[in-house]
């Protein structure tokens, strides 16, 4: 303690020189014949570039136990009903909610009508139907189209199906008149 007392000015001096406090100064106990020579400020400079005298770091606050925390609630930890402050509105407001759907449904909607899924008619009836919440997440949105698509390819199938019917049955009434027609003339010309 002797030797320390007799280094108060020097621990003094480098506090001023380092710019922090007396308690932040760390004196190298093995070069203590040089530190107790060195009473002036260029003395105690020299010292401190050459390593015999140290400013200690500060003392930070640790973050490891908010990083520990965050760790936890991503996997749901710590959120119960008594760690809530505000409101479900104010935590995750509806309508961040609304636009993030949105978002995702118009977007969708827009990569189907480039990669030729879905027509701009159909483009436009669905975006209308999305805004009018009609589809709650993406899934229920794929599924009308696939749906839709299904229901237009049936019908078309259908009408060209009734399309030929109408056709051959029309062929059959032309050649059943022709078959008549000449059965009729037959007749009439044994008559003469």
């Amino acid at each position: 303690m002797g030797k320390e007392s007799n280094l108060r000015s020097q621990k003094r001096l480098a506090a001023a020189v380092l710019k922090c406090g007396k308690r932040k100064i760390w004196l190298d106990p093995s070069q203590l014949t040089a530190l107790a020579a060195a009473n002036s400020r260029k003395g105690i400079k020299k010292l401190a570039k050459d390593g015999v005298i140290l400013k200690k770091p500060d003392n930070a606050v640790s973050r490891f136990r908010v990083h520990e925390m965050h760790a936890a609630k991503r996997l749901g930890r710590h959120t119960g009903t008594g760690k809530r402050r505000g409101t479900a509105e104010a935590r995750m407001p509806t309508t961040v909610l609304w636009m993030r759907r949105q978002r995702v449904l118009r977007r969708l909607l827009r990569k189907y009508r480039e990669s030729g899924k879905i027509d701009k008619h159909m483009y436009h009836v669905l975006y209308l139907k999305s805004k009018g919440n009609v589809f709650k997440n993406k899934r229920v949105l794929m599924e009308y189209i696939h749906k839709a698509k299904a229901d237009k390819t049936r019908a078309k199938l259908l009408a060209e199906q009734a399309e030929a019917h109408r056709i051959r049955t029309k062929a059959a009434r032309e050649r059943r008149a022709d078959r008549v027609a000449s059965k009729k003339e037959a007749l009439l010309g044994e008559a003469k």
